[in-house]
């Protein structure tokens, strides 16, 4: 029998552990087994993402956005989805700022868009975005945009974890995706 508050087996002299960190230690674990970060990134690199652009308006209500792929829908009802930034993120103040974001869903054919994005304080010519249905900036020829109210913010390690509500969703064209998946960009049909 177990004990319920911690999967413990009951009758066992360890005490129930607050956290899945805890229940290492308190069964006698060595922090040595834990896993790296490095690890941790090989383990993820086999996870195939899509990639999106996320942008909002800056305080000069200027376009900014970075690429992303720490995206995914949250909910149905209501229509929710989340996006992670790192906290050293030098436009995170204008995300905060804000209150909106943009998604735009890359296709095959804008890797070079993801590249540009991904580069810290590159320049971003705003002829590159259209402006969505609620103002928000989005990529020309994606494959899907959404244009979405942020809800919350929660703390996520070395990253903030933003929730928003989706409030306008297009498709824009049927293409294949751009993928990322072990450090490289790829397609569906295996480039």
């Amino acid at each position: 029998m177990q004990r319920p508050e911690s999967g413990v087996p009951s009758g066992s002299s360890v005490p129930p552990c607050e956290s899945v960190r805890g229940l290492y230690y308190g069964l006698g674990y060595d922090r040595s087994l834990m896993i790296t970060s490095d690890q941790f990134r090989r383990v993820m690199s086999n996870f195939a993402t899509g990639i999106t652009v996320v942008t909002t308006h800056d305080s000069n209500g200027q376009p900014c956005g970075l690429t992303v792929n720490s995206f995914t829908s949250v909910s149905l009802d209501p229509l929710l989805v989340l996006v992670c930034f790192d906290k050293k993120l030098s436009s995170l103040q204008a995300f905060k700022d804000s209150k909106w974001f943009g998604v735009s869903m890359l296709s095959k054919r804008q890797e070079d868009l993801s590249r540009l994005f991904a580069k810290r304080d590159s320049e971003r010519p705003v002829t590159l975005y259209f402006q969505g249905r609620l103002g928000m900036p989005l990529l020309k020829n994606s494959l899907a945009v959404m244009e979405c109210e942020t809800l919350d913010i929660y703390p996520g390690g070395d990253h903030l974890i933003f929730l928003g509500e989706v409030k306008n969703a297009e498709v824009l064209q049927v293409e294949e995706p751009l993928l990322y998946f072990r450090g490289k960009y790829r397609t569906l049909d295996g480039d």
